[in-house]
């Protein structure tokens, strides 16, 4: 199967403009007399087709049904994902739970989430309910909390607010890079904890990462930091922990090093969580439903530490506050 990436409509033939417009909403919401016209465009004999969403990161690919992803196929499509980071399928062929697991554990072996509800027969995919309080609005990596980190996310939207609803993510390589050199000199071989403590006190995960990762593939180095899920800095004091993560997480999330996608129903998007973090935009008054597979990682590698924990007075070296 061979790859084109599209820079402009100039390049696509008339069957490749109107599969795409099929996907747009306006498009696929017209009352068309043209009976061959309401017919699904048939992508999926059509070479691969990639269009990067920013230039940071992120593309669009139609031409491959995710339901029956044949080994060459899974390797373009796994080639696709460390170059860009984030792949969305806004034509995703009606994926079925069952696909939706079996494409999934092509990465690798699927996790249990640890209490996000489960669709029904599917201990596997999670639910993501706006209705029921799943509205992720901070920059955050899957799970940081744990000891081993999924390593990537496939995440369909199966009901879309009317308008709003974006998902965002940020180049964790880009982040990395930003960072001048004496900045990224003090932060090889320092490790954070990442915590997480649900409300309702039923559970508690608590993990320690390098700040600055390794990537097991590409090689390449991110930051692994996040703000939802990173409280300290564990070679540093406190105060000197709080404002350095604090400029991590501006890095991390700047503008310039993110993407942001317009969800039409059905859509699916796998991403990279060694390399990326996401963001659900909160700007919706309707309901937003979305089904969500996350495949089990590795433990974080990174630079050997250089120094030991720092231990302030009357506290444990690994204390960190909830």
């Amino acid at each position: 199967m061979s790859t084109k990436i599209l820079t402009s409509f100039d390049e696509c033939g008339q069957e490749w403009l109107e599969a795409f417009l099929y996907s747009c909403r306006p498009y696929r919401t017209m009352r068309v007399r043209n009976s061959a016209m309401r017919v699904r465009r048939k992508v999926y004999d059509m070479p691969l087709q990639v269009r990067p969403i920013s230039g940071s990161l992120g593309a669009e690919v139609y031409g491959v049904d995710l339901g029956s992803v044949d080994d060459e196929q899974f390797k373009e499509v796994h080639d696709l994902l460390m170059r860009h980071l984030v792949l969305v399928f806004p034509d995703a062929g009606g994926l079925t739970p069952q696909a939706h697991e079996a494409f999934g554990s092509r990465f690798g072996e699927l996790e249990v989430h640890p209490f996000l509800p489960k669709l029904a027969g599917h201990e596997k995919i999670v639910v993501l309910d706006s209705d029921q309080g799943a509205r992720a609005d901070v920059w955050h990596t899957d799970v940081t909390f744990s000891q081993s980190p999924p390593i990537a996310s496939v995440l369909q939207l199966t009901l879309t607010p009317e308008s709003g609803g974006d998902t965002m993510w940020s180049n964790q390589y880009l982040a990395y890079e930003a960072l001048s050199e004496p900045m990224r000199e003090l932060l090889e071989g320092t490790t954070a904890a990442h915590l997480f403590v649900h409300p309702n006190g039923t559970f508690r995960s608590e993990a320690e990462h390098p700040v600055v990762r390794t990537h097991p593939v590409t090689g390449r180095k991110s930051l692994y930091v996040n703000r939802m899920f990173t409280r300290r800095v564990l070679q540093l004091a406190k105060g000197e922990s709080d404002a350095l993560l604090e400029h991590l997480f501006a890095v991390s999330e700047s503008p310039q090093r993110t993407c942001r996608y317009r969800w039409v129903e059905g859509a699916v998007a796998l991403w990279d969580n060694r390399a990326t973090q996401h963001y659900a935009v909160n700007d919706y008054a309707g309901r937003r439903v979305g089904r969500r597979v996350t495949v089990m990682g590795d433990e974080p590698r990174g630079a050997e530490p250089r120094w030991g924990k720092f231990q302030e007075a009357g506290m444990s070296a690994t204390t960190v506050k909830e």
